[in-house]
């Protein structure tokens, strides 16, 4: 048989290249061969101490933070509590209380 890869979306053996991509005769998925591996690999958000955040945790604010567009200012030492990571330079989402909503850099928490 062939050295390719099995797809990633329905796991058929069938694969096979067409040009650059891998395509699954079976599902017609088309993907690049390095994409699974990227695909499989998560990505790891860690705060200023060097500690893995995970969804749901509760972190300390370090530094005191601006808010663009608004004189409030986030203080040190202000609790968030039930983080969520999402893509982007911004990589947490967060309710703080008094302010609301908002997206924090996690170079600047630490996990309490």
């Amino acid at each position: 048989m062939s050295a390719l890869p099995n797809c990633p979306k329905c796991n058929s053996e069938y694969t096979y290249f067409d040009g650059s991509m891998l395509v699954c005769p079976e599902c017609a998925h088309e993907w690049a061969e390095g994409a699974t591996e990227a695909a499989e690999e998560e990505r790891v958000i860690k705060d200023a101490n060097g500690n893995i955040l995970q969804d749901g945790d509760t972190v300390t604010v370090i530094k005191d933070l601006k808010i663009k567009g608004s004189s409030s200012v986030v203080k040190v030492g202000t609790k968030v509590k039930n983080i969520r990571l999402v893509e982007g330079d911004h990589d947490i989402d967060c309710k703080i209380d008094g302010i609301g909503a908002m997206s924090l850099k996690s170079q600047f928490v630490k996990k309490v």
